[in-house]
């Protein structure tokens, strides 16, 4: 099995994710809309999404995504996701405010395996912010950049006094990231399918896509219930 998370070998500058914040903190933060998920505070700014607006948040596999205007104000954010050399997705600004929770839960076909990989990179934190994939901790510090499979069960804590700000990335793999991630140690045949989900986590996943039924939906319950 290839790693549930991993630093990638890069880092930004602390000052210069900082100074952008600020600019985008000038818009609205959107509430996550899945409110079962957290207790507190957690909200959204979106740099780029299916709509085109800053406060559409939402994040759907194989929908085509755009820049929103406010990406424009943004050089280094805009550097940053250009030195990912694949097509991306939805890309994030999310916060979670200071004794927030979000979660323990299941993001489906969120895993390197499965085409797809979400990056985190930390711009503000705290000592006292817990996240944890597949029930260990991920240490991600300010400036860092990682990668986790969220097909996996995750969660995070904001114990702090302060909010914990990350920008993410969803990414969609390709050969360059097949080299990066070889170059990680990942196996990049390996393929999650072939391996039977545990109990627990085949249970959140149909978790999640019971809250929105459709044929597909159901037919992929039907075979994890199946099996």
């Amino acid at each position: 099995m290839n790693p549930f998370s991993i630093k990638l070998p890069i880092s930004f500058s602390i000052d210069k994710l900082q100074s952008e914040l600020a600019i985008c903190e000038n818009d609205l933060w959107t509430p996550h809309f899945n409110t079962q998920r957290y207790e507190g505070s957690w909200t959204s700014i979106s740099l780029r999404s299916a709509s085109g607006e800053v406060n559409d948040i939402l994040s759907f596999a194989n929908k085509e995504y755009h820049n929103t205007s406010l990406l424009d104000l943004c050089p280094y954010f805009t550097e940053i996701i250009n030195w990912f050399k694949c097509d991306k997705e939805a890309i994030r600004l999310l916060r979670l405010d200071p004794k927030s929770e979000i979660k323990e839960h299941v993001d489906n076909d969120t895993s390197y395996e499965d085409g797809f990989f979400r990056i985190h990179i930390p711009i503000v934190t705290n000592s006292e912010v817990f996240f944890y994939v597949n029930h260990e901790l991920v240490p991600m510090r300010m400036g860092e950049c990682w990668y986790a499979n969220f097909q996996l069960p995750h969660s995070v804590q904001n114990k702090g006094l302060k909010p914990r700000i990350h920008l993410t990335l969803d990414c969609i793999r390709n050969a360059w990231s097949d080299d990066l991630f070889t170059k990680m140690g990942f196996d990049i045949h390996y393929s999650s399918k072939k391996n039977q989900y545990s109990d627990e986590v085949k249970q959140q996943i149909i978790a999640e896509l019971s809250r929105t039924p459709s044929e597909i939906n159901a037919k992929i319950i039907a075979s994890l219930q199946a099996k």
